[in-house]
């Protein structure tokens, strides 16, 4: 177990402070960092802007680490595995701010780097050793190779564990394996989904036109807009308090489609709700088809986070919501004319979007989620309607959690059928469809994703 060093009281609380004592707990508890970030700034009081300056360090930490530890090896004599893990997310919070930002003074990035050591409470020879490193970095920084190149491979560094790039490597090969890593390298553009209830995509890129936020139309989702440029916090985008959007990606915008035809008057289930996404597509076709919309979610920041959604979206809407495992929801309910099961998974196929992911995930963990995930399929499979439609999805590349549940739910219940999903995406996004599976891999416009479509014949 980590030492966790005591406190200093009387020292303020910096962005460099929050960003280190995220990482420390992000490894002690294998927890996402998001909410890690968000609880750590709230004890520490920053404000806004110190809360963006820690989470840019945080997320290019995580992006940047295999080239950060290269860096610490070359300057520092101890091993890493020897360092106290507070001075070695210290350093890798200092290296990234000297070597991967330009916009920050080397004397600040030392400087308040050893101040947060200080804060922490670290003996003053641990303080000097962080400030030593980073000194002597600047010092050898002509000598030292940037952050895109491996000097021993003299490719760019896939800043991932090998577990996983070992993984792509065997199945996607190697040229791809090293696009989706340096893919995920690259901080992605944010990617809007326009509410059409209140407004239209057109309307909305002039209000970010006439606010000077450059945007263009997303590619595959007809209500998609990318703000390639965007740095500042959602909120504080127009139309925010108004629900005129909300934050969704492409693949996450179509994986409801899937659900069509559409029947009016039907019933149709997001059984795996989380913050509401999806809900919030289906919810837009309630009012023209007079859909009868319900979502599950058992947990109770994601059922939380699903109402304050929704009623800001769609004020007045119809949808239920029931905070329960999916098992429980199943016992009590009819059947349903479509259901969407978004289930919970590994998320490789976000990790350029959540860079914590691929260090948070091990080997093992694939088939302890593909035990929830049949579960979750079995259970949903009960309340679907005969003709119904069952989508499966999840943010995953990994053939465990996706062609592999298929496989194992279909050999258990042969009354479903897979069924091509082209017809119901938008031409652009056909070119995502393989052996009858929605399955992009991540690039610069679109993360990556896994749906399928069965029909309960």
């Amino acid at each position: 177990m980590p030492r966790i060093p005591k406190k200093n009281r009387s020292s303020p609380k910096t962005a460099r402070y929050a960003a280190i004592e995220t990482l420390c707990r992000m490894e002690q508890s294998r927890s996402p960092v998001r909410p890690l970030l968000e609880g750590i700034s709230a004890e520490c009081r920053l404000p806004a802007d110190d809360r963006g300056l820690a989470m840019n360090i945080v997320y290019g930490v995580l992006r940047h680490r295999q080239y950060l530890e290269w860096l610490i090896g070359r300057l520092c004599r101890h091993p890493r595995h020897k360092l106290d893990p507070y001075i070695l997310h210290s350093l890798e919070v200092g290296l990234f701010q000297l070597f991967c930002l330009d916009r920050i003074p080397e004397s600040a990035a030392v400087n308040e780097t050893v101040e947060a050591v200080k804060t922490a409470g670290l003996p003053v020879r641990l303080q000097g050793f962080v400030n030593g490193i980073l000194r002597e970095s600047i010092r050898q920084r002509p000598t030292l190779p940037g952050s895109d190149t491996d000097p021993e491979s003299g490719r760019p560094w896939l800043n991932h564990p090998t577990w996983l790039t070992d993984r792509w490597r065997r199945r996607f090969g190697e040229d791809e394996m090293r696009r989706i890593c340096a893919g995920n390298t690259e901080e992605p553009p944010l990617v809007l989904k326009i509410n059409t209830t209140v407004t239209t995509r057109d309307k909305y890129r002039m209000s970010l036109a006439a606010a000077g936020i450059a945007c263009r139309d997303g590619l595959f989702a007809p209500q998609a807009l990318v703000l390639p440029a965007y740095q500042g916090a959602i909120p504080l985008l127009p139309g925010f308090a108004a629900g005129h959007f909300l934050v969704q990606d492409e693949a996450t915008q179509l994986a409801p489609l899937l659900l069509g035809p559409f029947r009016a008057k039907g019933r149709y289930l997001d059984a795996c709700a989380g913050l509401g996404g999806k809900t919030c597509s289906l919810v837009e076709l309630e009012r023209e088809l007079q859909l009868r919309i319900t979502a599950v979610e058992p947990e109770a920041y994601r059922y939380r986070k699903l109402g304050e959604n929704l009623q800001r979206l769609y004020p007045g809407h119809g949808c239920t919501t029931r905070q329960c495992p999916l098992q429980d929801f199943a016992a009590a309910e009819d059947r349903f004319d479509g259901v969407l099961v978004d289930a919970p998974c590994s998320g490789t196929g976000v990790t350029g979007r959540h860079p914590d992911i691929r260090w948070n995930r091990a080997e093992e963990d694939l088939i302890r989620y593909q035990a929830v995930q049949l579960a979750l399929l079995y259970q949903a499979a009960a309340l679907t309607a005969a003709g119904g439609v069952l989508v499966y999805a999840t943010c995953s590349l990994e053939a465990e959690e996706n062609e592999e549940v298929i496989r194992l739910f279909l050999d258990r219940h042969p009354e479903f059928q897979l069924t091509d999903p082209e017809p119901l995406l938008p031409a652009a996004a056909g070119r995502f469809i393989a052996h009858r599976f929605f399955c992009p891999r991540p690039d610069a416009t679109i993360d990556g994703f896994f749906a399928a479509r069965l029909i309960h014949r």
